[in-house]
Parts: structure tokens; C-alpha cells; sequence
């Protein structure tokens, strides 16, 4: 069920996830210094709404995934479900790690 290059899109879509949530949160902190804005406040806040949008960079947009779920369910390939699903749970993972990190960076809890 999971080959090596199925093994190898998991964790690249971790790190694309993580590194849209840290590397956008970080950017919009230096821009934030720039205007004048509190930067870690900005981080922060930041990281909490670039979540979902490190998950659909992660995975290549989202009809690419619905159309795999579709095939899944209509067509009886179940393998493209599971590996639709595990490709998401790597890619929240991903951007989830790196909320966690801007999260002890900045010393503020991210709301759900």
C-alpha cells in the first residue's frame, strides 16, 4: 500500500505545510515591524489563519483531492480514499508543527 514514492509525497507534504505556516508567519512579522505593528502579535495570529491555506498548498489544491475521493467512493478504488486521507493528516501535521512552534515562539496560545 505505501511505496516509497507514496512515502516520500507524505513528507514533503509535512514540510510544504510546515514551511507555509512558519515561513509565512515569520515574513508577516517582518512586515508588521516595517508598518509598525506589534511583530509577535502578528506572528501569531498569523500562523493561526495560514493553517488552512498550508493545507491546499500541501496537497495541490483541493479538486485534485475531491476528485480522488471520488473515484474512492464511486468507483471502488479504496486505496486512492486512504491515501487521499494520509496525505491530509501529513499535511495538517505539518502545518500543525509549525503552529506549535510560532506558538512557543511568541509564548501565545493559537485558538482553534
Amino acid at each position: 500500500m505505501f511505496t516509497r514514492d507514496f512515502l516520500a509525497t507524505l513528507v514533503l507534504d509535512f514540510f510544504v505545510a510546515f514551511g507555509v505556516v512558519l515561513g509565512g508567519a515569520i515574513i508577516g512579522g517582518i512586515g508588521a515591524f516595517m508598518i509598525g505593528k506589534p511583530p509577535l502579535a502578528t506572528i501569531h495570529d498569523l500562523a493561526g489563519s495560514l493553517k488552512i491555506w498550508a493545507l491546499v498548498a500541501a496537497i495541490g489544491g483541493t479538486f485534485d483531492a475531491i476528485t480522488s475521493l471520488e473515484r474512492g467512493l464511486f468507483y471502488g478504488t479504496h486505496i486512492d480514499i486512504y491515501k487521499t486521507v494520509c496525505m491530509i493528516l501529513a499535511a495538517l501535521s505539518g502545518a500543525n508543527v509549525g503552529a506549535l512552534i510560532i506558538q512557543w515562539i511568541t509564548q501565545e496560545q493559537i485558538s482553534p
